[in-house]
């Protein structure tokens, strides 16, 4: 049912894609949100990275096979983990937004080890140009992506049909996606929600510094 919703969403509604997050952030308070290591209803974990009880709770909704995305892992994420993960000063959850077929099944792969640890996660964002290739497809994607996984990714002991099939870790991935429009209206990745408020600058280092230091 979640993924004929997920189908839906993808072919009807005015969705923007890989792109920056429209001026239309959501002040509506919603402590659902704060991190859970553990879904309750699928024991499955969140990627999560930083100190739990930081007063500061960024939220970081993305597409495995957006750019833009990749782009923030790059040039942001590690001068953010530098300064304000690893100083305990922000926890930091990286969530599945979806936007393809292709995507939704990436994030099985960055979630299959069920481990809450970020590392597939940043690697198939730092080898997204690799696995993605020159596919003009969203089946094309997906055969790379199968190929690169069984080639690439033994180290990290993947199996590709245990992660694709895993359908709790479906549900738990749709589910993020499903909520997020609901809450947020959210409609581009990356969005950033910080303390249960959409981030609208402009996503670069600098704004994103200047936000968080006056929350600190």
């Amino acid at each position: 049912m979640k993924k004929i919703l997920f189908l839906f969403l993808l072919l009807f509604l005015n969705l923007a894609g890989c792109d920056q997050p429209k001026d239309d952030a959501s002040n509506e308070k919603d402590n659902s949100i704060e991190q859970k290591k553990v879904d309750p209803n699928t024991n499955l974990k969140a990627i999560f990275e930083g100190n739990h009880e930081a007063k500061i709770h960024l939220i970081v909704y993305e597409s495995l096979t957006c750019g833009h995305c990749a782009d923030f892992h790059k040039n942001v994420y590690p001068v953010l983990k530098k300064e304000f993960i690893d100083t305990n000063l922000i926890k930091i959850e990286f969530r599945s937004f979806p936007l393809d077929m292709a995507a939704l099944n990436a994030s099985k792969i960055a979630h299959c080890k069920n481990d809450g640890d970020s590392k597939i996660l940043h690697f198939l964002f730092e080898k997204q140009s690799e696995w993605m290739g020159k596919a003009s497809t969203v089946k094309e994607i997906n055969k790379n992506l199968q190929k690169y996984v069984k080639k690439n990714m033994t180290f990290y002991n993947i199996q590709w049909e245990n992660c694709i099939n895993n359908k709790k870790i479906e549900d738990f991935i749709l589910e993020d996606r499903i909520n997020a429009v609901k809450k947020f209206n959210l409609n581009a990745t990356p969005t950033l929600i910080i303390n249960n408020k959409k981030f609208d600058k402009p996503l670069n280092y600098k704004n994103l510094k200047k936000t968080l230091k006056k929350l600190i």
